[in-house]
């Protein structure tokens, strides 16, 4: 019997080549709800965490250690802790309710209790909650201005066009290492022709991107990549605390600053200890309010095609820019990598930070040709 071509077309479709993954929870590959993922819990004495997320004092990680030191907002945590779930759930959605209540309780939670908040949201409703919770009162855009010949005149028109065009932030890389600074100096001058006060920066390696910050080439910096497992910071030759100290040293020159972490850099890396993407994506989130950072660069970013690939994937990535919101920090949303080939998967995932408007909708949208794109 002759096959209907029908089935042929419908099979040659882009949303019909995607990639999909079965869930692994040992692997780390699951993006909500891993059964190795602790129940909420905190247990103090004398001012004093004995116990969170079912982990004793004598056993945190440093990333356990930092949370308690830095992150927790100790004075609340009692009443955020026993505060029912669904009932700080319904607080997102509930229009009487303001943002300020909300955040006032997400400082007290440890990150299984922020994942547990989650788990009674649907996707309709973290969008309310984006809308609400998000610092910026008018979302808006980050422009992503390169060329392929590192021409130091053309990434000038290009970041003087994007800055015309009405984005917030501009960032630039380099193909070159060696051309940093001049890729830095020409994107400065151009965004400040087109529109004054856009903010810009050069996305390299951290100690180049500070010397950059240091002497006025760039205005902001998000490449402070933050992880939610000990062992993946160790692979980095980082830890929390040598990121707040840079954080730091940025901010002494009043350099903007932004962390950015996502939903399966844990898994990618190996390092997920069995436990969910969302679940380690609050611990980074915690890491980056404890670290003093203005905001997070999250939504998965350059993973992006690992949770998307999973079941639940959007909503996870929805519901880690929420979780940023939670905790009063402005939000680059992601979007500035490519996810699918198919029109109909990168639409529904961007629908959900561009309805109701993250502060940064598009963490990187490409201002140039596809060609001259160098991220």
């Amino acid at each position: 019997m002759a096959r209907s071509k029908r089935f042929e077309r419908r099979e040659s479709r882009d949303i019909n080549k995607e990639t999909y993954v079965s869930p692994w929870p040992e692997a780390g590959l699951m993006v909500v709800d891993s059964p190795y993922d602790p129940q909420p819990s905190l247990l103090l004495e004398a001012g004093q965490v004995q116990e969170m997320d079912g982990r004793a004092a004598a056993d945190f990680d440093m990333i356990d250690q930092f949370i308690v030191q830095n992150c927790l907002d100790l004075a609340v945590a009692p009443e955020a802790m026993a505060t029912p779930s669904a009932d700080i759930a319904r607080m997102i959605v509930d229009i009487n309710v303001s943002r300020q209540a909300v955040q006032r309780l997400a400082a007290g939670c440890t990150p299984a209790k922020l994942t547990e908040i989650i788990r009674h949201l649907n996707v309709l409703e973290m969008m309310m909650g984006l809308a609400k919770l998000r610092v910026r009162r008018t979302p808006a855009n980050q422009a992503h201005v390169t060329n392929f010949k590192e021409h130091p005149a053309l990434l000038a028109a290009d970041a003087a066009e994007a800055a015309l065009r009405g984005f917030a932030e501009i960032e630039t890389t380099v193909r070159v290492a060696r051309m940093a600074p001049l890729n830095a100096m020409a994107t400065l001058i151009g965004s400040q022709t087109g529109h004054g006060g856009v903010l810009t920066q050069c996305a390299v390696e951290e100690a180049m991107g500070l010397r950059l910050g240091l002497k006025g080439l760039t205005s902001y910096a998000e490449t402070l990549s933050v992880y939610g497992t000990e062992q993946t910071f160790v692979d980095g030759d980082d830890t929390p605390w040598s990121k707040a100290f840079l954080a730091s040293a940025y901010a002494s020159r009043g350099i903007k600053i932004r962390f950015t972490s996502g939903t399966g850099s844990e898994a990618l890396m190996g390092k997920a200890e069995g436990h969910s993407m969302l679940y380690l994506e609050a611990r980074c989130l915690l890491v980056t309010r404890g670290g003093g950072s203005q905001g997070v660069q999250n939504g998965s970013i350059s993973c992006i095609a690992l949770p998307e690939a999973l079941p639940g994937g959007v909503r996870a990535v929805l519901a880690e820019n929420l979780l940023a919101t939670m905790l009063g920090l402005e939000v680059a949303s992601g979007n500035d990598a490519l996810a699918s080939h198919s029109d109909i998967r990168k639409t529904a995932k961007l629908m959900m930070q561009f309805i109701p408007g993250a502060d940064f909708i598009f963490s990187g949208f490409s201002a140039i040709p596809k060609r001259d794109n160098m991220f």
